[in-house]
Order: structure tokens, then C-alpha cells, then sequence
């Protein structure tokens, strides 16, 4: 195999894993983050303002890096050749 068909290799790969992995993070770090809000907030209600105002600015983050991940994913997903490109590479 030619370092081109490595290359696409290494591509498809990660445009097939990178979106599922960067969702499966955020939703993980989504979680822990209304987990420790809602402690803090039962720990001290008199702060369920601040609090909640700092969880969704930090959802708000974490779902945007989410966001850019998805536009990596169509902008690399646009540079992998048709599987017949890729048999006749993987051929050479």
C-alpha cells in the first residue's frame, strides 16, 4: 500500500470514529456537569442562581466543541475518495 492509500486509511478511520468518540466524551462530560451542579445546588439552594447560570455557559462550551467537531467531520468527510478510488489504491 502507497503512503496516498495510508493516508486515506488513517482518514476514513478517523472520520468514522471522531464524531461517535467526541459525542461519547461530551455526553460523559454533559453528565458530570449537571451531577456536580445539582449537588451544588442542594449543598446550597441560595445559589441555584449562579450555579445554574454557570451550568449552561459550560454546556454551552462543551456542546460547541461538539459542534466543531461535527464541522471537521463534513469537511474531512469531503476529501475521502469513492470506494472504488480507494480498492484501486489499497490495490497498487
Amino acid at each position: 500500500m502507497t503512503a496516498v492509500g495510508i493516508y486515506f486509511a488513517v482518514l476514513a478511520v478517523v472520520v468514522g470514529l471522531g464524531l461517535p468518540l467526541a459525542v461519547a466524551f461530551a455526553s460523559h462530560a454533559q453528565a458530570r456537569a449537571a451531577a456536580a451542579a445539582l449537588e451544588g445546588i442542594a449543598r446550597q439552594p441560595e445559589a441555584s442562581g449562579s450555579i445554574t447560570i454557570s451550568l449552561l455557559i459550560s454546556l454551552g462550551l462543551i456542546e460547541s466543541l461538539v459542534i466543531y467537531v461535527l464541522v471537521a467531520f463534513f469537511a474531512v468527510q469531503g476529501r475521502l475518495p469513492n470506494i472504488d478510488a480507494f480498492k484501486e489504491l489499497i490495490a497498487r
